[in-house]
């Protein structure tokens, strides 16, 4: 059934969310999918290597509701990832963010930087891999890479955050948003793994 209010996408890994600077950088979701509807929006972004649930609203109004209730931390977002190292339980990184170099773009702790939260609990372990459950309070660019890089657990793979021979990336998927809206009632839940969402309380 075709929903009148927003479009929910699977978007895979490499692919931008909207285009960068450059021609290199023009292909993107939204820009393919506008070729079949001019009135999509982005309500939020994935980073380009990350995959999974992506929002569109469809039309301005659309977009002004949905983008309160990201501004009102009202919507729940569910990422899972494997991080290099033994981790166990849960916990929470509570380190504000700032960008440190351009090229490539690295962010990392710092005292003037803004606000960034995550919980984390522990999905499963192989070996010398923990994989995780990631709930970020704030959407700071890279911040889950960033907060795990800085816990000294890294993504797999992440050429960025990562050690060098970490082995094929595992960036991070979004598997699920939750949100209650004034678009929809009752509360809308678009998962894509199969799981049930964080239960309450958080940790």
């Amino acid at each position: 059934m075709r929903d009148p209010w927003m479009l929910v996408v699977d978007k895979p890994s490499g692919l931008l969310s909207q285009p960068g600077l450059g021609a290199h950088q023009c292909d993107s979701l939204i820009t393919r999918l506008r070729r079949f509807d001019q009135h999509l929006q982005l309500v939020h972004r994935l980073d380009r290597d990350t995959s999974g649930v992506l929002l569109l609203a469809r039309g301005l109004e659309a977009l002004r509701r949905l983008s309160a209730l990201f501004s009102a931390r009202h919507v729940n977002k569910l990422y899972v990832a494997d991080v290099q190292g033994v981790l166990l339980g849960s916990g929470r990184i509570n380190s504000p963010l700032a960008r440190l170099t351009r090229q490539p773009p690295r962010y990392g702790a710092h005292p003037e930087g803004r606000s960034a939260v995550t919980l984390w609990r522990v999905h499963s372990r192989r070996e010398q891999r923990t994989r995780l459950w990631l709930r970020p309070l704030t959407g700071r660019s890279h911040q889950l890479r960033a907060h795990l890089a800085e816990l000294g657990h890294p993504i797999v793979g992440d050429p960025i955050y990562g050690e060098s021979g970490g082995g094929a990336s595992a960036l991070p998927a979004c598997a699920g948003s939750q949100f209650s809206t004034p678009v929809h009632r009752p509360s809308v839940a678009c998962d894509f793994s199969g799981v049930q969402f964080w239960p309450s309380p958080l940790i």
